[in-house]
């Protein structure tokens, strides 16, 4: 079977790597469409993102979608033929925080597509994968590239969840690409009165507008346009922070209310933060990372319509093309999610 593999920065390749048989509890899969994320941007653009660096090859993806094609020993509830979205997060389930329910958080979690370990865990992009059954959630009714839309749905609906109750609530994200526009889709569902969203691109935020945005600001050409939120100590009550990039969650910051909450998605490595306004305004800075159950709720919300997609997904290429899909991915001026149709 045919794999995408990184090697380093700017070095991608398309390698042959052997078929795996399906043990107890195992289910092999034809992949469907997988979805290029910011994180296998970063490897291919950079070889890592801060300290996470690439040592060794690794195939990429953890973004997929794919056809059950045989069943290990033990599995029911799946049949062949039948599309699945693939969760990527493997839990050991038995460590510290498995066994507290914080799966997200496990010690010796197997993520596709990840090298913060060593040697890595291997990612998704290849044409035959075998997963565990507990991975695969039933997408029936959806497209491939819907199914393959529910990870990075199932992060933002981790963040509503670390947010609280938005019921109500005035909204703020900085950053649109897929997580911030997932963000705004998942916080107007949840119930936010008004939500504002900031970028430096007009295609990004033109697609935040259609996403549900009240208001779009592009901080490039508007660099002051927030400043009348921070009036009376500011005005929103929630940041969905989703870029990773310092001035934006200082922007962030200064339009706050005392007391809200800032939820940090983007991940850009570290950054210096106004601690004295932090303190001042008593705000809650909470960490929100993968996710966990939200990742079948993701797929329901999708089958029953009351999320829709398919307006993020702008652009689909064969594996054939999977290096021209990258670079793709990587120009925020016309694509926002690229997908590789792998079957």
């Amino acid at each position: 079977m045919k794999a995408i593999v990184v090697h380093g920065p700017k070095d991608l390749r398309i390698e042959e790597r052997p078929i795996e048989a399906p043990g107890p509890g195992e289910v092999r899969l034809r992949l469907a469409a997988g979805g290029i994320c910011g994180s296998d941007l970063h490897y291919y653009n950079h070889g890592g993102f801060g300290a996470v660096r690439l040592r060794e090859p690794m195939i990429l993806g953890h973004e997929v979608s794919a056809y059950v094609e045989a069943l290990g020993a033990g599995v029911d509830g799946l049949k062949p033929g039948q599309l699945v979205a693939v969760s990527p997060s493997r839990p050991c389930r038995s460590c510290l925080y498995c066994q507290e329910g914080l799966h997200n958080q496990c010690l010796n979690m197997r993520f596709y597509g990840s090298a913060m370990p060593f040697p890595h865990v291997q990612g998704a992009f290849r044409e035959v994968l075998v997963a565990d059954a507990v991975q695969c959630v039933p997408a029936d009714g959806l497209t491939a590239g819907e199914a393959a839309m529910a990870e990075p749905l199932a992060v933002t609906l981790h963040a509503t969840r670390r947010a609280g109750e938005i019921l109500g609530k005035r909204v703020l994200v900085t950053g649109c690409g897929p997580i911030g526009l997932l963000s705004i889709i998942a916080a107007r569902r949840a119930g936010a009165a008004e939500i504002v969203a900031t970028d430096l691109s007009d295609f990004t935020l033109s697609l935040a507008r259609k996403a549900g945005a009240d208001r779009t600001i592009n901080m490039r050409s508007e660099p002051d346009a927030l400043s009348p939120y921070t009036a009376h100590k500011g005005s929103f009550d929630i940041l969905y922070e989703c870029s990773g990039a310092a001035p934006a969650l200082v922007a962030g910051i200064a339009a706050l209310r005392p007391r809200a909450v800032i939820i940090q998605l983007g991940l850009g490595g570290d950054m210096n933060l106004p601690m004295m306004a932090i303190t001042a305004k008593e705000l809650d800075l909470r960490g929100s990372f993968r996710f966990h159950e939200e990742f079948a709720t993701g797929v329901v919300l999708m089958q029953k319509g009351l999320i829709d997609v398919k307006p993020l997904i702008t652009h689909t290429l064969p594996l054939s093309d999977a290096e021209a899909a990258f670079e793709l991915a990587t120009d925020r001026s016309q694509a926002m999610k690229t997908q590789i149709a792998f079957s």
